[in-house]
């Protein structure tokens, strides 16, 4: 395409002001946008960037070799170094903000979640969600939404699925939505049980000089609770990251916005959740998953308190069960309890807490105890481990 020389020429002052040309434009749905069974196809789409890959690993703390290091990846049959699930999680989640909950309270809890096939730098994300609840609790007050997201890679094969529940406020008066974009994209019920696609390889050509040896699956007892020593201070590094993998909403890096919040989002900007829940999991890192093959999913989890720029967040995890899936596979799948702390090391609030600490917090009212004002997060996993001594 060929464009003629375009005139730069200034015109504003020839352009009559006039209230009625106004608009304001607004994102996101409230309560009674949203209809169940509604399917959502999000905007953009975002390809995954060699560098993207890379410092997302870093930045969060993975020390799993195989996101950080391709020729460990290739020794695990991928074509290159694939990209955290936690990124391709954050991506996911974030590209629906602007359908989903852009005006939302709060992301009440991530469930049932699988991460089916490897991403690697090149490919292209596109994220689809579907209404598939709504909870009305009354006149003004908040619902609760419950969304299935997936996202395809550029093949239109899924890599991911969740489901989540968020809370949204009912709409104001005199509030007229913007037209709703909807997709004939059909997503059935999330099954709890799926299939997934790992490259094929040969365990007896992995290295074993590359990670610790004492997180094979092994090394692992049911009961164990895994203290890691170190924390993490978030800086202001989260308002760049936000974006970074796409997330809109403006509780997150306007200050404007969320000084405007009552209760606990209220004054400086939460770090978004998704990323606290990423450097949970690279704190765990080198004493859970340094020798996992694949990172299986989550099956249920909850920010319990929100977390702002100079909180120190440390993690706790707990192995809840070990399984053989496979004796060919050279390893077996454990399952983890992981716990998130901010302001608080991991040795005090085992000390003041107990077993306490490791209930879930939503449980807490019903059980007549108190929650836990340093918990920030809880969540379990699944990861595949290999063996020791297969090279």
């Amino acid at each position: 395409m060929k464009l003629n020389s375009i005139s730069m020429g200034e015109l504003s002052d020839q352009i009559n002001y006039s209230v009625d040309a106004i608009k304001y434009k607004s994102y996101g749905k409230y309560l009674e946008d949203f209809t169940k069974g509604t399917v959502f196809k999000h905007p953009r789409g975002m390809t995954i960037s060699a560098g993207l890959l890379h410092d997302f690993a870093t930045t969060y703390l993975e020390s799993n070799p195989l996101y950080l290091n391709q020729e460990y990846a290739k020794d695990l049959g991928h074509p290159s170094t694939p990209a955290s699930p936690l990124l391709v999680m954050n991506i996911a989640l974030s590209l629906g903000v602007q359908n989903n909950s852009e005006k939302a309270y709060a992301n009440l809890g991530y469930y049932n979640m699988h991460f089916l096939k490897p991403v690697y730098a090149g490919d292209t994300l596109v994220a689809y969600s579907k209404v598939a609840a709504k909870r009305e609790r009354g006149e003004s007050k908040p619902g609760i939404i419950t969304l299935h997201t997936i996202a395809n890679n550029q093949k239109g094969e899924r890599v991911i699925q969740y489901e989540r529940k968020i809370m949204v406020p009912v709409r104001p008066e005199g509030y007229e939505p913007p037209p709703m974009q909807t997709s004939t994209e059909s997503i059935d019920e999330l099954p709890t049980e799926v299939s997934l696609e790992l490259p094929n390889f040969d365990i007896s050509k992995v290295s074993d000089s590359l990670t610790r040896n004492d997180t094979y699956y092994e090394d692992f007892n049911e009961g164990d609770i895994i203290v890691s020593p170190n924390g993490r201070t978030i800086t202001d590094e989260h308002f760049a990251w936000t974006y970074k993998v796409g997330n809109t909403h403006p509780l997150h890096f306007d200050k404007g916005y969320s000084k405007g919040q009552s209760g606990a989002m209220s004054g400086e900007p939460i770090v978004y959740g998704g990323l606290v829940f990423a450097w949970l999991l690279g704190l765990a890192s080198r004493d859970t998953s340094e020798n996992a093959i694949w990172d299986l999913g989550y099956t249920e989890g909850y920010h319990t308190q929100p977390a702002k720029s100079d909180d120190t967040i440390y993690v706790i995890s707990r192995v809840l069960k070990k399984e053989i899936v496979d004796s060919k596979l050279g390893g077996g799948v454990v399952q983890f309890q992981v716990i998130g702390l901010k302001n608080q090391k991991p040795k005090e609030a085992i000390e003041q807490n107990g077993a306490d600490l490791f209930m879930k917090e939503n449980n807490k009212k019903k059980a007549g105890k108190e929650k836990i004002p340093h918990k920030i997060f809880e969540i379990e996993r699944k990861l595949l481990i290999r063996s020791r001594g297969n090279s």
